[in-house]
């Protein structure tokens, strides 16, 4: 099987993994809201480039709150609908997601930038929504749970002790798959943008119930892809709209 995250609205490379025949897993982040590198996406688009730079700017020096503010009173200034206008254009990448899964045998879960009603809604029949199941696949029994960390409010957040919740209702799994990091430094920093994505929740689970491997995103540009906890084998599996690569999980 085929492992990609933070596709980013790259649907081009992804279909060219999806012509391998291989069984995909996707953990989240499928629509663009913002590439930091370029400052482009949704938000750019609707907002203004100059606007989400300096809010972008602001969540790296740990002044979310601001940042919020600064939010609420952009919204308030623009003459239109800003939420209609964020969710025309991720509707818009979804239904390409669409067509590029049609036919794939896959398994999707959610992360901070994705909309999981929409998201779940969006796929085609060949591809599954997961989030707080377990599922054999390919031999391996393979836990998910989906959704980023509370930071600013998005739909694809899930606060600590939800997250807490759906990994205990997986119990011991072959593999684990989540959109964030465990709360390790080096795994959850992103060098970039100064900002960490840790989850202890997802940290608690894997020194309890220790499986073979854990494998998520969310970090773009980590101080590490891959460390050891305990028996437990965990790997960033990348920056799918970067680097266009896949890993593959073999027997």
């Amino acid at each position: 099987m085929l492992i990609v995250s933070d596709v980013h609205d790259a649907f081009d490379a992804l279909e060219a993994v999806a012509a391998t025949g291989k069984t995909l897993l996707i953990l989240g982040d499928l629509v663009n809201l913002i590439d930091y590198r370029t400052m482009e996406g949704i938000l750019p688009e609707v907002v203004g480039r100059e606007f989400v730079a300096d809010m972008a700017r602001l969540r790296a020096s740990d002044r979310s709150g601001r940042a919020r503010q600064s939010w609420v009173d952009r919204v308030q200034e623009l003459d239109i609908d800003v939420g209609a206008k964020v969710a025309e254009r991720m509707q818009a990448q979804y239904r390409r997601m669409h067509s590029v899964l049609d036919g794939v045998d896959a398994y999707v879960t959610f992360g901070n930038a994705d909309n999981p009603g929409m998201l779940r809604d969006a796929l085609p029949a060949s591809a599954r929504f997961v989030d707080a199941e377990v599922l054999t696949i390919e031999g391996w029994s393979v836990g998910f749970a989906g959704g980023g960390i509370p930071k600013v409010g998005s739909s694809g957040e899930v606060p600590h002790d939800e997250m807490r919740r759906k990994l205990a209702s997986l119990g011991p799994v072959d593999v684990l798959c989540t959109h964030v990091p465990p709360d390790v430094p080096m795994l959850a920093e992103d060098v970039v943008a100064g900002s960490s994505k840790a989850s202890a929740p997802v940290r608690e689970y894997i020194d309890e119930f220790q499986p073979q491997f854990h494998f998520h995103g969310d970090v773009h540009q980590p101080r590490a892809t891959s460390m050891m906890l305990g028996r437990t084998t965990c790997r960033n599996v990348g920056y799918f709209r970067a680097t266009g690569r896949a890993v593959e999980l073999l027997h």
